[in-house]
């Protein structure tokens, strides 16, 4: 099985960002976007805030509490206060963090030692609220084995329930097992169609859609795919745009076996493919600025 990159998300703020050219994700991970960046940088009194609303129960601001603990930023690091705090608001039923006590006994975080029977009831409680990252690392869990002998049927079963959703990282999993045929007959077409879903997506650090887009490459690149020299045109564009300086090594070669109208329409779709997701980068950056307190 080939190595994953997987990125370590962080939960939950009622907040969505709108996705309208490019593959929407999952709700759940444009909240922990959103998230994310709301406590990047944390004042003194956005935590008086959130730990009033912890002394009435607020399962959220327990959730807050905890990630704020753990990030160490307006106070020392304390992973055994972001642990309890974690638990208070999973054992309310709030599935940002039950997928977040899914990932401290899967990392053995704080005073839990590592416990993946723990972490797979956990990751199961948030899955089945239909929590998009939890059934993502519920799907990973049992195709690696993390929780006793590999069993594809239920790794199938919650990788394609994520990557439904539009979580680019498990279509770029679910990519790779029909790659691979772990589980389904190999396709390298399937396998494509669900790297293509993974490499649509804004921002392209989210974990599944660089990955995506370098195997697309790949694939092309060593003959695996239909030939189709437009596409793959584009896909080595939009590649060599990433570099610094911008390469354009691998589309020299397929350019001289294409018309010019052919060239003329790669590259067009490509311009199209980094200009959207520019614009749609810069528009998230400028919706989460307008939330922040």
């Amino acid at each position: 099985m080939k190595p994953r990159h997987l990125l370590t998300l962080i939960a939950s703020v009622t907040f969505a960002v709108s996705l309208p050219a490019q593959k929407p994700l999952p709700a759940s991970t444009q909240e922990l976007l959103a998230t994310s960046d709301l406590l990047n940088t944390p004042t003194q009194k956005d935590i008086a805030d959130i730990s009033s609303k912890t002394k009435c129960g607020d399962e959220k601001a327990q959730y807050w509490l905890a990630l704020i603990n753990s990030q160490g930023r307006l106070f020392p690091k304390n992973q055994d206060a972001a642990g309890e705090w974690m638990l208070r608001s999973a054992q309310q039923g709030y599935a940002a963090a039950q997928e977040g006590m899914g990932g401290i006994y899967l990392s053995a975080e704080g005073i839990r030692p590592r416990d993946n029977s723990e972490a797979q009831r956990w990751f199961g409680l948030a899955a089945t609220q239909g929590y998009a990252e939890a059934q993502f690392w519920l799907g990973t869990g049992y195709e690696q084995g993390w929780f006793g002998q590999k069993d594809y049927d239920q790794a199938l079963r919650w990788l394609r329930e994520a990557a439904q959703q539009g979580l680019p990282n498990a279509q770029f999993c679910l990519g790779q097992m029909y790659e691979d045929g772990e589980g389904v007959p190999a396709s390298e077409v399937i396998a494509a169609q669900w790297y293509r879903k993974a490499a649509d997506h804004v921002p392209s650090y989210l974990g599944g859609v660089f990955d995506a887009v370098i195997q697309l490459v790949y694939m092309y690149r060593d003959g695996r795919l239909p030939r189709d020299d437009v596409d793959a045109y584009m896909w080595f564009a939009i590649v060599g745009s990433w570099s610094d300086p911008p390469s354009d090594e691998e589309i020299t070669e397929i350019s001289r076996r294409m018309t010019q109208a052919e060239i003329v329409e790669a590259q067009r779709r490509a311009e199209d493919w980094i200009k959207r997701l520019t614009f749609q980068q810069q528009s998230v950056q400028a919706a989460v600025a307008k939330e922040k307190p």
